[in-house]
């Protein structure tokens, strides 16, 4: 980093680094800021590589960070990087390719060097390390202006308006990658931040206005799902008189670009791995960004207006005007969205995006519920659940709630037994939901939903039988502390077991003549309802259900004995159609919906940071002073 430096273990012996960090100040106009970021360092986005860097970049940070007071050398070089941006949209009409990979690397060296700040300082003093400003020989001025606003303000404009092209894909991401790490100070706090002077910057001085325009931004380049663009085989013209330099440096970084982007670099076997999990680095970052700046903590006197504009978009097909006018709106093209979602729900993040969707904008969630092909959504959220051992349990609950709330729309429901058969093995209260109409449940399903019933009365009795024999072991001793966990137990147990058997009574009481595998399935394992006939606790559900298993008990013992399954199922139809309806207690229908937290980013906010630490493109963060979450439930 730095001139021809392309290796982490130069770092420490290239003398332009060396002259950045040191004692003298650099004037901005000092040829020195164009030997600088004309280097061939190839920015690692795999992880091992990171950490690698990371290692690198500390102690030259720090020896800056004890300097810089003095110089005010980070400021020029965020000032050297701000005076290039204004030229960065002509600059990617022209092609001038050269400018943006200079741009680029600028950028990429105030990344590094800011992670490394945040890290070592609060923002008071951050904020105080970029106002010093050379004013005199040994002297430095804290000037009046707020870079550290004017880098963040910049930044969205780049995301913003630089076109997403070749030649501008990787400072495209690593304009994304610098706002999460100006944003990462939430990982060295164990509470939630609710008010700093970054989340000022972003969300009430001069980027508010832009709001809308950078979350439309992120959300296109998550549904464009982008890979980096391949190596050219030349980018600069070799032909003039001193271009042989420049043209061996500007290949040497498209060629290492292609490698990082892709995760080659120099991990062997690994890189082809990682590039197979992580091909859309700024597919994935945006999305991160996204979901951090969507789940800030509102400030003390206004509003997060990232949430607000995730909020409320609205479709481009939409040509309705809106009821009210709502702040941050936009329109975005629903059904590439929707097709985004459905194939990237392998990742956490694209999880969660599609829980905040469903969650908070009411006209994502009605355009979803209308679509024909709800299983191209739903297919892959029951793979999260069937493969619940390779998941972590924050991406289970995300894909039960999701369940959860697709099962609150009555329409859903009931479409989608036409494409799905196996929906209601996978959330209790999603089949709560869905049980009043239950239509032709498959007999893997049926006997799915007895099967589970069975494994909570075989929990329950084994349960009960440690409390028995604990209560007896402690007779005439004093040591009775055992017996509350067991009393805890057996009343989660119970409550399940009720829930169970609601769901059962809801779809017998409902839908009966549907469901004829589900009767024949409940006849099968009749015995396994004996034993809470009596119980206080079920007595009144189980007379719907002693009364069904008895009626169609009765109508096989008087078909006969040695009864063929297709002889079995034909007494259970006919008899389906002649049991008399008023004959079942009624209940209350089951309805359960899904209600967040009062106070919901205590749950989120450690969340996306986690994805972030354990996800983010080219990003490591050392463990130790991390404190927003533990490093085992990361």
């Amino acid at each position: 980093m730095g001139a021809n430096t392309s290796l982490v273990t130069d770092l420490s012996d290239n003398q332009s680094l060396r002259t950045l960090i040191g004692t003298e100040s650099i004037s901005e106009n000092d040829p020195f800021w164009n030997q600088l970021i004309s280097f061939t360092f190839i920015s690692p986005t795999s992880s091992g590589n990171s950490k690698l860097l990371e290692e690198a970049v500390l102690p030259l940070a720090k020896i800056l960070i004890e300097n810089n007071p003095r110089t005010g050398n980070l400021g020029a070089l965020i000032r050297i990087f701000l005076g290039r941006t204004k030229e960065l949209k002509i600059s990617t009409e022209c092609q001038d390719q050269l400018f943006i990979w200079q741009a680029h690397n600028a950028l990429f060296m105030i990344r590094c060097l800011l992670k490394v700040f945040i890290r070592e300082m609060c923002e008071v003093d951050l904020h105080f390390q970029l106002s010093c400003r050379e004013r005199a020989p040994g002297t430095c001025d804290t000037g009046r202006e707020d870079l550290l606003e004017e880098l963040m303000c910049n930044l969205v404009h780049l995301i913003m308006e630089v076109p997403l092209l070749d030649i501008t894909y990787s400072i495209l991401f690593e304009a994304v990658t610098t706002l999460l790490v100006l944003l990462s100070y939430q990982l060295f706090h164990k509470d939630i931040i609710r008010d700093s002077l970054i989340y000022q910057h972003i969300m009430k001085g001069k980027c508010l206005e832009l709001t809308s325009r950078l979350v439309k931004t992120l959300l296109y380049n998550f549904i464009r799902q982008e890979k980096c663009p391949p190596p050219a085989t030349y980018i600069f013209d070799n032909q003039s008189d001193g271009g042989g330099l420049l043209y061996g440096l500007a290949s040497g970084v498209a060629t290492g670009l292609w490698n990082v982007f892709t995760l080659g670099g120099a991990t062997g076997g690994k890189a082809v791995l990682d590039q197979e999990q992580n091909p859309l680095p700024l597919s994935n970052q945006s999305l991160m960004l996204l979901l951090v700046l969507a789940n800030l903590t509102d400030g003390p006197d206004w509003p997060n207006p990232y949430r607000q504009a995730v909020t409320c978009f609205r479709n481009t097909q939409d040509t309705s005007s809106p009821a009210s006018e709502q702040l941050h709106s936009f329109q975005i093209n629903f059904n590439s969205l929707y097709t985004a979602l459905c194939e990237q729900q392998r990742s956490d993040q694209a999880t969660l995006l599609l829980y905040t969707l469903l969650h908070q904008n009411t006209n994502m969630r009605t355009y979803m519920l209308s679509r024909t092909d709800m299983e191209n959504l739903v297919m892959p959220i029951l793979e999260i659940l069937y493969h619940v051992e390779e998941r972590n349990s924050h991406h289970v609950y995300m894909a039960l709630i999701i369940l959860l709330i697709l099962t609150e729309d009555d329409t859903f429901n009931r479409s989608i037994h036409e494409v799905d058969k196996y929906l209601h093995t996978n959330c209790l209260a999603a089949l709560a939901n869905m049980s009043a109409q239950f239509r032709c449940l498959h007999q893997y399903a049926a006997q799915r939903i007895i099967s589970l019933f069975a494994l909570l009365s075989k929990k329950h009795n084994k349960v009960l039988e440690q409390a028995t024999q604990s209560l007896r072991g402690t007779r005439g001793s004093d040591d009775s502390d055992a017996l509350p966990d067991y009393a805890q137990d057996l009343n989660v147990i119970e409550e399940v077991i009720r829930m169970m058997l609601e769901i059962i009574n809801s779809c017998l009481s409902n839908s009966l003549h549907h469901n004829p595998n589900l009767v024949y399935a409940l006849l099968y394992k009749r015995e396994l309802f004996e034993q809470f006939r009596m119980h206080p606790s079920f007595q009144d559900i189980m007379q719907n259900l002693d009364m069904v298993i008895g009626f169609f008990s009765q109508r096989l013992e008087q078909a006969g004995t040695d009864l063929s399954v297709e002889r079995v199922q034909e007494v259970i139809m006919k008899g389906a159609q002649a049991l008399p309806k008023d004959r079942l207690k009624k209940f209350p229908d089951l309805k359960f919906k899904y209600v967040e937290e009062d106070q919901p980013e205590d749950f989120f906010i450690p969340y996306v940071w986690s994805l972030v630490f354990n996800s983010g493109v080219g990003l490591h963060w050392h463990p130790q002073g991390i404190e927003l979450f533990s490093m085992d439930s990361s």
